[in-house]
């Protein structure tokens, strides 16, 4: 789960990592007294909007004011934009609410990221002095200045490597202490908030050799909600993918992508394969859709609901193994959902498994205008060339 930059600092400063202060409001009339209380702290008051992407600033949704008809102005001029960046595509998206922050004195900014890396089944901190909004240039033109430690998730993070971590990005002697707790500080904030993710991006180090998160985005790992009933209140649904959205509540393990073939597979190692195939065919999936080891006919059917619903799609590929569920069940729900669903685009169905000749005696037999295929990649080609 995806949360914005304020609930991100709120989780920051729950675990004593040094973060300017600020007020979140999503209405206009807030901003007078959102801003009075901020420039308490100093005379700078930067506006940020508060969406699920990066790049805010190249697409105007950040501004940093010195005066409170400035700020006022930003409030006005960021809340409600549809706001663009290289992370939201062409389409953008609405900002509905903007976060007043006291402005630092910033002498250098840095970059700093912790997320798992399989490879090495371990922790990692990636790190630059390249920091700001240009780092995805720097990642991609100069990949020799991210850096990465590793760190063994049964000790965690120590101090010579913090220490590492402070000498690596060239902080200046004097800030090496406040770097070393602000980096133990975020990797037990990581830890124990369950985050898949976390990126301080700019890390700032002041004038005062202080170490600060300058901005945060969190990623939290879904499977570790019945851990933290508070970070639940963070979902915000505005900011998720409509039919992933819908998907999420019929139970579907479902994300939708570029492409214009529709999947629907049961297993997620499964649907992988089958989103790989369908490239090696000649297409693109539309999605990942994972309609799990029970599907039954209103899973099946909520499933066709939601690939239809993507005016991407142009045809369909269910592409079934019968293990746990067996394939004439299978069959039977392809045909009731059938039925309930207009299915107007090509649709090829592969059953491999428990009772699959069964299931492919039921669908030939159901009068329902579809292909069947005996192996995956037979089933991606007839679909590819179905759609061409």
């Amino acid at each position: 789960m995806k949360i914005h930059e304020y609930q991100a600092k709120e989780i920051l400063r729950k675990h004593k990592v040094k973060t300017p202060s600020g007020v979140v409001i999503d209405k206009r009339e807030d901003g007078p007294k959102a801003y009075d209380e901020v420039s308490k702290l100093g005379p700078v008051v930067v506006v940020k909007a508060q969406i699920h992407a990066g790049g805010r600033g190249k697409g105007g949704g950040v501004k940093v004011t010195k005066t409170r008809e400035d700020a006022l102005a930003a409030i006005d001029k960021i809340l409600g934009m549809q706001l663009i960046t290289p992370q939201t595509g062409p389409e953008g998206k609405k900002v509905l609410k903007v976060y007043l922050e006291q402005g630092i004195n910033i002498a250098k900014e840095y970059y700093l990221s912790i997320l798992l890396e399989r490879s090495v089944k371990k922790t990692i901190f990636m790190v630059s002095a390249e920091g700001g909004m240009d780092i995805e240039e720097v990642a991609a033109t100069h990949p020799e200045k991210i850096l990465k430690i590793e760190i063994d998730p049964g000790i965690g993070i120590q101090p010579n490597q913090a220490r590492q971590i402070a000498f690596d990005l060239g902080l200046p002697v004097e800030s090496h202490k406040s770097a070393a707790a602000f980096f133990a500080a975020i990797y037990e904030a990581y830890l124990e908030e369950d985050c898949s993710m976390l990126e301080i991006n700019p890390l700032i180090l002041t004038k005062e050799n202080e170490i600060v998160a300058g901005d945060c985005k969190i990623t939290l790992d879904d499977n570790a909600d019945f851990r933290h009933a508070d970070t639940k209140l963070y979902r915000d649904k505005t900011e998720e993918d409509p039919l992933e959205l819908q998907a999420s509540e019929y139970n579907l393990n479902y994300v939708k992508l570029d492409g214009n073939i529709g999947c629907m597979v049961n297993g997620a190692g499964l649907a992988m394969a089958t989103m790989d195939i369908v490239k090696l065919a000649g297409a693109e999936p539309a999605n990942f859709l994972d309609v799990g080891g029970g599907a039954n006919v209103s899973t099946v059917t909520n499933g066709f609901k939601i690939i239809l619903s993507d005016p991407n799609v142009k045809g369909i590929f269910v592409n079934i193994f019968g293990g746990i569920v067996r394939c004439d069940r299978i069959a039977q729900g392809i045909v009731e959902a059938a039925k309930a669903v207009n299915i107007n685009v090509p649709l090829v169905v592969r059953l491999k498994g428990t009772n699959a000749e069964e299931g492919k005696k039921i669908l030939s037999e159901s009068g329902i205008k579809l292909m069947v295929a005996d192996h995956a990649r037979e089933g991606a080609d007839k679909i590819v060339a179905a759609i061409k």
